[in-house]
């Protein structure tokens, strides 16, 4: 059972970026210095139970309480100490060379980029270029939430009416997994994000592919509907006019790999049963079902869904 959490990409001694292979340092180190000195006090303990009881000079005693029970631990633990308040200045540094605002909601993540040509704007996905440092800004829109990657980094508090920082640093290429680490609400368990590490040329084609406005003809049968239903009043398609700002961006939501904020697959039959159910997809959020919408008007509804890449 214990060995069962030491796998999968939510492993956070997976060790994949610069900042968790620091953290992952220090809890070896504490865990087997805790190792070493439960094994001296128990060996102490046992050895004073079977050894011939005999007098003891008062000064010997004295020196034995304020060097073993005074002086070593304050050294031991101002040491570790010292040591983690580092690693806390190092995650938390205020500069990155790509900044990245996470706003946490309930039950989801909004995502944005800050770029020379303005913010990049999307959900619920994460992707880093591997090897350079980014700032994670974070905030949170109603309760508190806890952003965390077990395997980039440390987990950050994201408090309403403030603002945190979260510096990480990929080593790794792959798909780390995210997950809010603070309990938030009904759906909290369900509030997850997938952490995409790729080559810095990759990165840079996918973010300027983010930054451009969706392909969506205005005559377009799916997109009529998209209106008709009112879904353009909380999600935001840029280029046309839907421009809600409560929910997702939906601007190139088909080219995310899952639906939910990191809970499903991204495919056409989730994305029908997720309008249609979404109380029972994912229970407690903001976002109504649609049972209404059945047949032809929602496989053409869905079909224009996933053209949006």
């Amino acid at each position: 059972m214990v060995l069962a959490g030491c796998g999968g990409r939510h492993n956070w001694l997976a060790a994949a970026g610069e900042e968790a292979r620091a953290v992952e340092t220090l809890f070896w180190i504490v865990l087997v210095g805790a190792g070493v000195i439960w094994a001296l006090v128990v060996g102490l303990a046992v050895y004073a139970h079977r050894a011939e009881a005999k007098p003891h000079r008062e000064r010997e005693a004295r020196r034995f309480i304020l060097w073993g029970g005074v002086a070593l631990p304050v050294l031991v633990v101002g040491g570790l100490l010292i040591w983690g308040l580092l690693i806390l200045r190092d995650i938390t540094a205020d500069d990155g060379a790509l900044t990245v605002r996470v706003d946490g909601e309930r039950w989801w993540w909004r995502v944005i980029y800050d770029t020379p040509e303005g913010p990049v704007t999307t959900a619920n996905e994460i992707r880093l270029p591997l090897g350079e440092r980014a700032l994670f800004r974070l905030t949170a829109d109603d309760v508190i939430h806890s952003f965390w990657v077990p395997a980039l980094g440390g987990k950050m508090d994201m408090i309403p009416g403030r603002e945190t920082t979260l510096a990480l640093t990929p080593r790794r290429l792959g798909n780390w997994g995210g997950l809010c680490a603070e309990f938030c609400g009904g759906a909290h368990a369900l509030m997850r994000f997938d952490a995409i590490v790729m080559e810095p040329d990759d990165f840079a084609a996918w973010l300027a592919q983010e930054a451009q406005p969706a392909r969506v003809a205005m005559d377009d049968p799916g997109f009529a509907i998209f209106a008709e239903e009112g879904c353009g009043a909380c999600h935001a398609i840029r280029g046309t006019e839907a421009q809600g700002p409560v929910g997702p961006d939906l601007t190139h939501l088909a080219s995310r790999d899952k639906l939910g904020a990191g809970i499903y697959d991204m495919t056409p039959e989730n994305i029908a049963r997720w309008i249609t159910e979404t109380d029972a997809m994912k229970p407690d959020i903001d976002m109504p079902s649609y049972p209404g919408l059945r047949g032809a008007r929602l496989d053409t509804l869905v079909s224009f869904l996933m053209s949006l890449e």
